[in-house]
């Protein structure tokens, strides 16, 4: 067989069944081997689109995601959805054409180094340059790719590797090495800790949902009586409604949170990274407060801030031995006052859409089971303060790199690896310009996302910026130009309408809803509407500006 048909059958034994790509020259015959395989391809129409696509199928269903690209530019466009995943930690494989291997290093027509483009953004990278060696490559491309701390893996095809031919290989599953036991004896002072607090707080994050620890982390928080808070993308981690979560903390996060983690005096820090989002001023975060630190990754422990106690390991079996009981009922009382007057108000005046609002009744409107992707802006910090999480892999935003463009594709990858969820795509104006080209391939698959476009005819958290900390001097934030974008949406064969009053609002969710395939919701909005409550940057969280409509 040819390299190309050993590629193939190396993905499928590996459980492959839905790539996204587009073709080129370099990974032409990759394509023609595609013809006879059992692998389904998504034709997105830009290869950025198929990383983020590949990004979402995969932070969704748990699976490795799969991104396909020709060299050179295709290879190049692909390169910010391989920084998404490195950075929120999903597992992917991303394989690109090359020039034959004759011409690499020649600056050959369409030639670059992806290699050496990725090496800081990925896990690992592979250029294969004996066809013999593809199975073997897939196979732990795939085990790097899913295994620890996922992140994405560079496999970079060279034409004439591709076109060579080769005895049929031996196709083998690719096998993962067990995560060490847990420490005892850490496990016993963190117990201790734990014991001895009078105001601890879990601080959970992403890592609870990439270790499927989620259920243990409800089960110890409603064991304990621990108060929760989450990051960004820990949201639905415990349920949104739950007494004990105080919400996402950090920049944008909720007050009671906020002040609960600067009152403590035990963090508990699950699958989290002390992210400068969530943190604020890092030197004057939790500052009375003893950390114990649990984690997949070694390397995350005391990065950034010390841990008395670091546990590394499966998440799933640590959690369950930190069952112990303290004694914490006034901290509870306290932490339940917090949530009582950090609650939203809903009550904005007058007759123009308030989004917080909109958001949280389309998440009660929402089947169980339906799954939120968002871009990047206004717009997803409002989701994550007001829609009602309930799990934390239907949650899905672009964290780390806080990519704009990432919403359409994802939530495409979201809907074609579980058919049967609703899925939700919240965008704005600015973000939704980035990869509208998706729409094409949302109607040519039938890929039935609802899509809800915020437009505030702005790029709103820039213009937030620059009026709250550049003396209201507006730069290059004017989107008032935008075209119609249900007309937009209509144009690519996309079913859609536009609202722009609150007494739109119930009737237009409703039928985005109903829609049985892809579905346009263009939602006009306040362009003088900000994010509340923020964290200035280089402050202490605790110094909230507070301003409400």
């Amino acid at each position: 067989m040819r390299g190309a048909d050993a590629l193939l059958r190396a993905l499928e034994a590996q459980g492959v069944d839905l790539i996204f790509g587009y073709p080129g020259g370099a990974i032409m015959p990759v394509y023609d081997a595609l013809v006879d395989s059992k692998i389904r391809h998504i034709l997105v129409r830009h290869e950025q689109g198929a990383a983020l696509a590949a990004n979402g199928y995969a932070r969704h269903t748990g699976k490795v995601g799969v991104c396909l690209a020709t060299s050179g530019p295709g290879a190049t466009n692909l390169v910010t959805g391989i920084a998404d995943a490195f950075l929120d930690s999903v597992p992917m494989v991303a394989i690109t054409g090359q020039v034959p291997t004759h011409l690499m290093g020649t600056d050959a027509f369409q030639e670059v180094d992806i290699f050496g483009i990725t090496l800081p953004i990925v896990k690992h990278s592979f250029i294969v340059r004996d066809a013999n060696q593809i199975a073997a490559t897939v196979a732990e491309a795939f085990r790097i790719a899913r295994e620890g701390r996922p992140g994405p893996v560079l496999i970079d095809l060279p034409k004439d590797i591709a076109t060579a031919v080769i005895d049929a290989p031996y196709f083998e599953r690719a096998g993962s090495t067990p995560m060490p036991e847990a420490d005892r004896a850490s496990i016993q002072r963190a117990r201790t800790l734990i014991a001895a607090s009078q105001r601890p707080v879990f601080y959970t994050g992403y890592g609870v949902g990439l270790a499927r620890a989620e259920s243990a982390m409800r089960k110890l928080a409603r064991e304990t009586g621990i108060p929760v808070v989450s990051t960004l993308k820990g949201l639905g981690g415990l349920r949104s409604d739950d007494a004990q979560f105080l919400g996402m903390l950090g920049m944008h996060g909720s007050k009671a949170a906020n002040i609960a983690v600067q009152e403590s005096d035990l963090l508990i820090v699950v699958g989290a990274r002390f992210d400068d989002r969530a943190t604020g001023k890092l030197a004057e975060f939790a500052p009375g407060a003893k950390v114990i630190h649990l984690d997949t990754d070694a390397a995350e422990v005391s990065k950034l801030r010390y841990a008395q106690v670091h546990i590394v390991g499966d998440l799933k079996a640590i959690l369950p031995r930190l069952d112990c009981r303290p004694e914490i009922t006034a901290w509870q009382a306290r932490c339940a006052t917090l949530r009582t007057e950090s609650e939203p108000r809903y009550d904005a005046p007058g007759e123009m859409i308030y989004a917080p609002a909109l958001l949280r009744d389309l998440s009660r409107r929402a089947p169980e089971d339906h799954a939120v992707v968002c871009d990047v802006g206004q717009h997803q910090m409002w989701v994550a303060q007001h829609w009602e999480h309930r799990d934390i892999h239907r949650h899905l935003t672009s964290g780390g790199l806080g990519t704009m463009g990432f919403g359409l594709p994802a939530a495409m990858g979201v809907k074609l690896g579980r058919p049967d969820a609703c899925v939700i795509c919240v965008s704005g104006d600015g973000s939704i310009m980035m990869n509208i080209q998706e729409l094409a391939t949302l109607r040519r698959y039938g890929v039935a996302v609802k899509t809800v476009l915020l437009d505030n005819s702005s790029l709103g958290m820039v213009r937030q910026w620059q009026e709250l900390f550049f003396a209201e001097r507006y730069s290059e934030i004017d989107l008032s130009d935008n075209p119609d974008f249900s007309e937009v949406a209509r144009a690519f064969g996309i079913a859609s309408e536009s609202i722009e009053r609150r007494d739109q609002v119930e009737a237009a969710l409703q039928r985005l809803l109903d829609a049985d395939g892809p579905y346009f919701l263009h939602v006009k909005i306040d362009p003088r509407a900000n994010v509340w409550p923020l964290v200035p940057p280089n402050t202490a969280n605790h110094h909230m500006m507070e301003k409400h409509a």
